[in-house]
Protein backbone atom coordinates (compact mmCIF):
# COMPACT_ATOMS: atom_id res chain seq x y z
CA UNK A 1 0.00 0.00 0.00
CA UNK A 2 2.64 2.45 0.90
CA UNK A 3 4.34 1.42 -2.48
CA UNK A 4 1.44 2.59 -4.37
CA UNK A 5 1.28 5.73 -2.63
CA UNK A 6 4.60 6.67 -3.23
CA UNK A 7 4.74 5.49 -6.66
CA UNK A 8 1.20 7.59 -7.27
CA UNK A 9 3.27 10.80 -5.68
CA UNK A 10 6.44 10.08 -7.74
CA UNK A 11 4.37 10.05 -11.27
CA UNK A 12 2.36 13.15 -9.88
CA UNK A 13 5.60 14.79 -8.65
CA UNK A 14 7.51 14.03 -12.58
CA UNK A 15 4.56 15.70 -14.48
CA UNK A 16 4.50 18.71 -12.22
CA UNK A 17 8.16 18.97 -13.15
CA UNK A 18 8.27 18.01 -16.81
CA UNK A 19 5.61 20.88 -17.04
CA UNK A 20 7.31 23.06 -15.55
CA UNK A 21 10.10 22.57 -17.58
CA UNK A 22 8.33 22.48 -20.69
CA UNK A 23 7.27 25.80 -19.61
CA UNK A 24 10.45 27.45 -18.63
CA UNK A 25 12.02 26.02 -22.16
CA UNK A 26 9.15 27.70 -23.98
CA UNK A 27 9.42 31.30 -22.35
CA UNK A 28 11.91 32.99 -24.88
CA UNK A 29 12.94 36.36 -26.47
CA UNK A 30 11.33 37.06 -29.11
CA UNK A 31 13.63 38.55 -32.10
CA UNK A 32 12.45 40.54 -34.76
CA UNK A 33 14.26 41.38 -37.90
CA UNK A 34 13.18 44.72 -39.73
CA UNK A 35 14.78 43.70 -42.60
CA UNK A 36 12.32 40.81 -43.15
CA UNK A 37 10.56 41.65 -46.60
CA UNK A 38 7.35 41.83 -43.93
CA UNK A 39 8.93 44.78 -42.02
CA UNK A 40 11.40 46.36 -44.63
CA UNK A 41 8.90 48.79 -46.32
CA UNK A 42 7.05 50.10 -42.41
CA UNK A 43 7.70 53.91 -42.66
CA UNK A 44 8.71 53.92 -39.49
CA UNK A 45 11.39 51.62 -39.79
CA UNK A 46 13.02 52.06 -42.96
CA UNK A 47 15.82 54.86 -41.91
CA UNK A 48 15.09 53.72 -38.03
CA UNK A 49 18.48 52.45 -35.86
CA UNK A 50 19.16 52.57 -31.73
CA UNK A 51 21.10 56.19 -32.93
CA UNK A 52 17.52 57.58 -33.78
CA UNK A 53 15.65 59.47 -31.39
CA UNK A 54 13.77 57.54 -28.54
CA UNK A 55 10.16 58.34 -30.35
CA UNK A 56 11.26 57.15 -33.71
CA UNK A 57 12.40 53.94 -31.98
CA UNK A 58 9.00 53.43 -30.14
CA UNK A 59 7.01 54.27 -33.35
CA UNK A 60 9.18 51.75 -35.43
CA UNK A 61 8.83 49.28 -32.65
CA UNK A 62 4.93 49.53 -32.33
CA UNK A 63 4.81 49.46 -35.84
CA UNK A 64 6.86 45.97 -36.17
CA UNK A 65 5.13 44.40 -33.01
CA UNK A 66 1.70 45.19 -34.57
CA UNK A 67 2.37 43.46 -38.17
CA UNK A 68 4.10 40.81 -36.03
CA UNK A 69 0.85 40.61 -33.84
CA UNK A 70 -1.46 40.18 -37.20
CA UNK A 71 0.47 38.21 -38.83
CA UNK A 72 0.70 35.55 -36.03
CA UNK A 73 -2.04 32.31 -35.63
CA UNK A 74 -3.09 34.31 -32.42
CA UNK A 75 -2.88 38.21 -32.51
CA UNK A 76 -4.43 39.03 -29.56
CA UNK A 77 -2.38 36.61 -27.22
CA UNK A 78 1.11 37.47 -29.06
CA UNK A 79 3.43 40.34 -27.85
CA UNK A 80 0.82 41.08 -24.69
CA UNK A 81 1.23 44.02 -22.52
CA UNK A 82 4.51 43.67 -20.09
CA UNK A 83 6.49 41.45 -22.95
CA UNK A 84 9.86 42.25 -24.37
CA UNK A 85 11.25 41.11 -27.71
CA UNK A 86 14.02 42.37 -29.87
CA UNK A 87 14.01 44.38 -32.94
CA UNK A 88 16.93 44.15 -35.42
CA UNK A 89 17.12 47.41 -37.29
CA UNK A 90 18.22 47.57 -40.83
CA UNK A 91 21.66 48.65 -40.09
CA UNK A 92 21.93 46.00 -38.04
CA UNK A 93 21.65 47.61 -34.19
CA UNK A 94 19.92 46.11 -32.01
CA UNK A 95 17.88 46.82 -28.66
CA UNK A 96 15.31 45.09 -26.31
CA UNK A 97 11.70 46.77 -26.61
CA UNK A 98 9.35 46.05 -24.03
CA UNK A 99 5.03 46.21 -24.44
CA UNK A 100 3.58 48.59 -22.79
CA UNK A 101 0.45 49.52 -24.42
CA UNK A 102 -0.91 47.14 -27.43
CA UNK A 103 -2.99 49.57 -28.57
CA UNK A 104 -1.15 52.35 -28.38
CA UNK A 105 1.08 53.71 -31.60
CA UNK A 106 3.65 54.49 -29.29
CA UNK A 107 2.83 51.54 -27.20
CA UNK A 108 6.40 50.13 -26.58
CA UNK A 109 9.74 51.71 -24.64
CA UNK A 110 13.46 50.49 -25.23
CA UNK A 111 14.77 48.36 -21.90
CA UNK A 112 17.66 50.81 -20.39
CA UNK A 113 21.35 49.82 -21.83
CA UNK A 114 20.03 47.16 -24.21
CA UNK A 115 21.11 49.30 -27.55
CA UNK A 116 23.69 47.72 -29.42
CA UNK A 117 25.37 49.34 -32.53
CA UNK A 118 26.08 48.04 -35.85
CA UNK A 119 29.46 48.21 -35.41
CA UNK A 120 29.29 46.68 -32.13
CA UNK A 121 27.60 43.89 -33.58
CA UNK A 122 30.12 43.47 -36.43
CA UNK A 123 33.03 43.43 -33.86
CA UNK A 124 31.34 40.83 -31.73
CA UNK A 125 30.64 38.50 -34.58
CA UNK A 126 34.61 39.20 -35.96
CA UNK A 127 35.59 38.12 -32.69
CA UNK A 128 33.95 34.68 -32.81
Amino acid sequence: MNYRRFLHGAKFWFWVALFVAYSAGAVGLVMIDTYDDRYRQLSKVTLTSVKAQEDVRRAGASQVAAVYRAQSGMPFASLPAGSTFQVVWPDGSTETMVIVDPTSSLGVAPVKDTQVTAAEVTAADAAR
